[in-house]
């Protein structure tokens, strides 16, 4: 089943619907988070985003190395501070130490199985991993606890593309546009979807689409370039 027109026209305010993406990364600049954290001493509620930052210069890696020696530090003293632990669990993932990642998320769910950013943090890493049917149980718990975020809708339709369920990846992403509307990174995985699927002319549409409202989104540029080349 190949995503039509009418399809592309569902996803969102009559067109289709929009944000920012790295590779993994759609909701928080890494830059921000690792300059809030060392400047202001961690406010960490609400720690999560969506991905490894992959290009980094020398000075991006000193700080995540010194954003992990700081929350080390921190969980260290206190221990049973989640919003520490979940930070620290993120911070693992960045430094590509998925195994003590899962470890210290684990951890935060079995004290408090309905926190919201540890379940999302794992399911990052598990897709990471390529551990899917995991990570989608990790997006679903974060649907469940939070139904109208649209970052589980978002993760969840991702990791439905990478296990070819494209009919479902479609439906979940398009959930994400109707609470999202105006986001360049939704748009863009439906777009991801249509070029899994083969359906190029379709792809391009939707990256246009993703550029009209983030006109500086790279990986929508690249993938434009890509679905045009012949």
């Amino acid at each position: 089943m190949s995503i039509t027109n009418t399809e592309i026209k569902h996803h969102g305010m009559g067109t289709i619907t929009a944000g920012r993406k790295n590779k993994k990364d759609y909701f928080t600049l890494f830059q921000a988070t690792v300059l809030i954290l060392l400047t202001l001493g961690v406010s960490t509620a609400g720690w999560f985003a969506a991905g490894k930052y992959y290009f980094w210069t020398g000075v991006d890696k000193k700080r995540v190395n010194q954003q992990l020696e700081y929350l080390e530090q921190k969980v260290q003293a206190e221990p049973k501070n989640l919003d520490y632990r979940v930070a620290l669990g993120y911070t693992y993932f960045l430094k590509g130490k998925n195994e003590k990642a899962i470890k210290e998320l684990n951890q935060v769910l079995e004290i408090d199985k309905r926190y919201y950013d540890a379940h999302y943090n794992l399911g990052l890493v598990l897709a990471d991993e390529g551990r899917f049917d995991e990570a989608l149980d990790a997006f679903q718990k974060c649907i469940e606890i939070s139904p109208k975020d649209y970052k589980g809708y978002l993760q969840k339709g991702i990791v439905y593309r990478k296990l070819k369920m494209y009919p479902e990846a479609v439906q979940v992403l398009d959930k994400a546009s109707i609470m999202m509307p105006g986001r360049a990174d939704i748009i863009y995985e439906i777009g991801m979807v249509a070029e899994a699927k083969g359906d190029k002319e379709t792809a391009a549409q939707i990256y246009k689409e993703a550029l009209s409202f983030d006109p500086l989104f790279k990986d929508a540029v690249a993938a434009l370039k890509r679905v045009q080349k012949k």
